[in-house]
This record gives structure tokens, sequence and C-alpha cells, in this order.
């Protein structure tokens, strides 16, 4: 088969036809990319001096940078606006921020992360929700030159233009009014539950169809996310699931669809198989990470046979136990099993299951993207 664009092969797997290869993402999201510090130590053995940027602070997502995503081979390029204009915003201490949400984070000494310490709506009533100061998710700023850098990136570039949506919908939620306290009121205060919801899809879908007036038109692949998954089931119950968050995914991936002909990458964490096939009537292209660590999303060859038909699955490459502590070897078995399992007939895009951690050796790094570029190629003839 002729060697394809990265863009091509991104979009021709995600129309469930077979590429040249299977597509890699790697850096292209947050889920998709390095933690900080184990970006600073792949910089380091490339040979590489690039100033440290972020997708995220509070998570320590790294940008990964221009040479580093040619040399591993990845096929989507981030597009992501810029910081929210907030009066909530501002630092605190160097290791203590403020977001635009309200949410205060911390770093303790020797952690990894920015972890939550003041979770803003704990205590919120109804009332409360009317008197917050909101961020403007479709503030102007947030989209300065944005057009023109999702232009260049599509007429310029042969990559997939991958835009982060900023929809996250219970997951925002949950950080600012506390997991329990929302799950809480899920199960025992819908009318509350119910104003939250509208109050936060309403800034989220603002946010939403002004990046995608400015740049619908150049992106191929659009990210949303909800970890709604703990390691065993689902956070919640199918039902609960059906009557409290599915109509606000179904209006959100609506809206998305009237305004780009991009693909629509859903990010959930954890055990979701209960709810996949809800995920696919709302307008799910992708599913990611397929977390296969988890109860019943380990067998990623019945994930193919029941959904593949109708949506396509992103990751997958076990970052619980094979890349930290498995070889070289073992890392490039995990590959092959998983592109036999997903990739015939297209419809697989392969990534690690979620951010790449410090302690997962640069070999293992390595091995996985080297794997994916030789066991991929279609026709495929792993075994």
């Amino acid at each position: 088969m002729a060697s394809m664009t990265s863009r091509e092969r991104v979009l021709c797997a995600l129309n469930h036809e077979e590429p040249d290869r299977v597509p890699i993402f790697l850096g292209t999201s947050g889920a998709t990319t390095l933690l900080a510090p184990a970006y600073e130590r792949l910089k380091a053995h490339l040979g590489l001096q690039a100033e440290p940027r972020l997708l995220s602070r509070a998570l320590q997502y790294a940008r990964l940078d221009e040479e580093v995503l040619v040399r591993l081979g990845s096929d989507g390029r981030p597009l992501v606006a810029r910081p929210t204009p907030s009066p909530l915003r501002r630092e605190l201490s160097e290791d203590a921020f403020i977001d635009e949400w309200g949410i205060t984070w911390r770093k303790a000494p020797g952690v990894l992360y920015y972890e939550i310490a003041y979770p803003p709506l704990r205590h919120a009533t109804l009332n409360d929700l009317d008197r917050y100061r909101w961020p403007d998710l479709a503030h102007p700023k947030r989209f300065d030159g944005l057009a023109k850098e999702a232009r260049a990136l599509h007429e310029d570039t042969p990559y997939a233009v991958v835009a982060m949506s900023g929809v996250s919908l219970h997951e925002q939620i949950y950080l600012m009014r506390g997991l329990d306290t929302w799950l809480a009121d899920l199960a025992g205060d819908p009318e509350f539950a119910d104003a939250l919801l509208q109050r936060v899809k309403g800034i989220m879908l603002a946010g939403l169809k002004r990046l995608l007036d400015e740049a619908g038109e150049h992106i191929d692949v659009l990210v949303m996310g909800d970890d709604l998954g703990m390691q065993d089931a689902p956070m919640m119950s199918p039902a609960m699931y059906r009557s409290m968050l599915k109509p606000y995914h179904a209006e959100l991936v609506a809206a998305a669809k009237q305004r780009t002909k991009a693909k629509v990458f859903f990010h959930s964490d954890g055990n979701i198989y209960p709810l996949i096939g809800d995920l696919i009537e709302v307008g799910v292209d992708l599913l990611n990470p397929v977390q296969v660590s988890s109860k019943d999303m380990d067998d990623t060859a019945r994930l193919k046979r029941k959904f593949g038909n109708r949506l396509s699955f992103c990751g997958a490459i076990d970052t619980h136990s094979v890349l930290p502590h498995g070889t070289p070897d073992d890392v490039r078995n995990e590959v092959r099993q998983r592109i036999r399992d997903l990739g015939p007939g297209g419809g697989y895009i392969l990534a690690a299951v979620h951010c790449i951690q410090p302690d997962v050796p640069l070999a293992n790094v390595l091995a996985m993207c080297e794997e994916a570029a030789t066991a991929g190629r279609y026709p495929l003839s792993v075994r």
C-alpha cells in the first residue's frame, strides 16, 4: 500500500478502513502525552534542550516539541485555546494556585501532580450558583490567533489536527464539588444536580461553539471527556448515567457535529463497558483510553467484536503494568496484541492508556513507538 500522510492515515482509520499502518497518538492530548518529569528525561535522552511547556499545569501534562513528535511517529498535533481570563485565577505560591474555575490546587513536596486543596462549591446551595463568579470559556482572548494556527496546521503540515474542546462536564463539576458530594447530589438531590449541570453545560457549550466557529473547518479530531469509570465498574449505574448525564453529553456532541466534520474523541478512564453503547448513541466516534487494566476493558478482542463496527478505539497499551514494569520485549508483545485485537478493518489509533509516568523506562517508550510503526503495517500479519 502506498504511504499516506498522517492526516490521511488517521481519517482512514476513523472511517473504519485500513490505512497504510495503524496511526499513533503521542502528545496529541493530555491523555496521550508524557508527564512533565518523564518528558524531561526523554528530551535529555534525545539530546534536546527545549524549554518545558505544559498542556495542563495542574496535571503536569507535557506539550511535546515538534522534533520529538516527528521522531516518535505521532500522527496528530494538538490545538489548544489560550488560558481563560478570570477574576478568580491567581498565584498563591510556587506550588499553589487558583484556576479560572476557582479551584485551589497545591503540589506537595515529592508529589508529581497538583492536588485539589479546596473545591469551591463543596457547600454550595442553589442560590450560590447564581452568585458564583463563573469563567467565560467563550472569551475572545482565548481564541486570539487560534484560527490562523489551526489553518496553518491543516494546510501546511501533514498531521491530523486534534483540538482540545475543554468539555468535561461531570469531571469539572466533581473537581469543584468534591466527588463524594457530587455523587451524593446525583443520587439524592437531582434538582440541585440538574441545576449545576445546566450551568456548567452552558459555559462549556459557549466555549465549544466559539472554538468551532473559529477553527472547526480545520479540525480533524475533537477531544472531549468525562471520567465515568472506576477500576471495577462505572462511577454510577447505567440508569443514573442515562437519566442525569447522557442528555447533556448528547447535546454537547450534537452541537459539535453541527459545526465541524471532526471525529469526536471521548476520554474516560476505568471500566465503562456498560456505558459504551450509550456513548455510541450520543455520537462518540473514538473511545480513549481503553484502560485494559480495569475490569471488562481488558478483552480488547471482545470490544472490537461488539462495538468495532460503530466505534473506533484509541489507547490500550497498558500503563498500569506493562509499560512501567515490563521489558521492551513485553511492550512489543503488548503492542502486537492490541493491534491484532483492535486493528483489523481500521478503527484503531495506538496510544498508551494514559499519560506516561516518570517510572516508565525510556526504552519502553521507544519500543512502543517502534513496534507500532512496524507491526502496525497493513495488511496486518501480527501474531
